[in-house]
């Protein structure tokens, strides 16, 4: 008699795993975006996470962990419960990060599963209003003259914008002087008040301070010109094409979480891309959500791995590392 009730709550225990994720979800949701509130990565977070929330019933809220190129929010969620309760809003960092940090306190590619990609956001060349030049072949020639006088603002080492400025550098085979600050605004601020040179930082950012002629455009860095910003070249049209990248985003949750977990996660993500808010807003910004197909588990892993491998070699050449 004692055996069979020990083995009746034993089943009763295996099976709890199986409820809970047949429930899931039951509570709030915490998404972790690893930089400050007001950035890009934050503004595409809080668009997704309201509509994830409405198909998931439950609210998914956003905590801004910002520090150390991402990393720190990073590790909140590789080192977290794998129960779907924290979730991570990440960008391309996510595919440099492995690269450019040698000692982290979680690991960078296995301590993650994926849910599924959220969009590519185009990046675009821009500058103080005043500078000395009107057109991306004037301002390489500009930057290749003046070398380390030309300050290139970027949002910290592992940003968008510093990850953009490496790319910039070695497209035109000139160093200038990168100004690494605490986040987006504070470099945009410097930029727009004539403070810095040049930056190059995604449209969620740059777009309304281009409208506004508060700072002077170049290009957009992708290979089709932007229905939000229609006069504006690519960078191939203005003859830099080695300047080609854009800023993906992703969600992750920590390793080990339940297949089952992060296929409901991604169908509620797939959901909110549809969202006919969600796609105006992102057109506003100058992106747009990625194919449903992209928006997958695998698709973004695979993803995600070729990133890891394209930016390596980049990121080796500068010498520049985090830590």
């Amino acid at each position: 008699m004692i055996r069979r009730c020990a083995l009746v709550l034993a089943a009763a225990f295996l099976a709890l795993p199986a409820a809970a994720q047949d429930s899931y979800p039951s509570r709030t949701i915490t998404m972790t975006v690893p930089f400050a509130a007001g950035g890009p990565t934050d503004t595409v977070a809080r668009l997704v996470a309201e509509a994830m929330g409405r198909d998931l019933k439950q609210t998914v809220v956003i905590e801004n962990v910002g520090g150390a190129g991402g990393t720190l929010g990073a590790a909140r969620v590789a080192l977290a419960k794998p129960d779907g309760y924290a979730i991570l809003m990440h960008h391309i960092g996510m595919g440099t990060t492995p690269t450019l940090y040698r000692r982290l306190s979680y690991d960078p590619v296995n301590g993650f599963e994926t849910v599924g990609l959220v969009t590519e956001v185009p990046m675009t060349v821009i500058a103080r209003k005043n500078i000395g030049a009107n057109t991306l072949a004037e301002l390489t020639a500009l930057m290749k003259r003046e070398g380390t006088k030309i300050n290139l603002a970027n949002a910290g080492i592992g940003a968008a914008s510093h990850l953009c400025g490496l790319l910039w550098q070695n497209a035109i085979a000139t160093q200038v002087t990168t100004v690494p600050y605490r986040g987006t605004a504070p470099a945009m601020t410097d930029l727009v008040g004539g403070t810095v040179d040049v930056m190059c930082d995604q449209t969620t950012n740059t777009t309304e301070q281009i409208k506004a002629g508060s700072v002077r455009a170049f290009a957009v860095t992708t290979k089709d010109r932007l229905a939000a910003l229609p006069d504006l070249p690519t960078v191939q049209e203005a003859g830099l094409p080695g300047m080609e990248v854009s800023i993906w985003h992703g969600i992750y949750t920590p390793r080990g979480t339940p297949a089952a977990i992060n296929e409901r996660l991604s169908s509620a993500l797939r959901t909110a891309l549809k969202d006919p808010h969600v796609v105006a807003r992102f057109a506003e910004l100058g992106t747009a959500p990625v194919a449903d197909a992209m928006a997958m588990p695998k698709a973004h892993r695979d993803y995600w791995m070729a990133d890891i491998a394209k930016w390596r070699p980049v990121i080796q050449e500068a010498g520049q590392y985090a830590d």
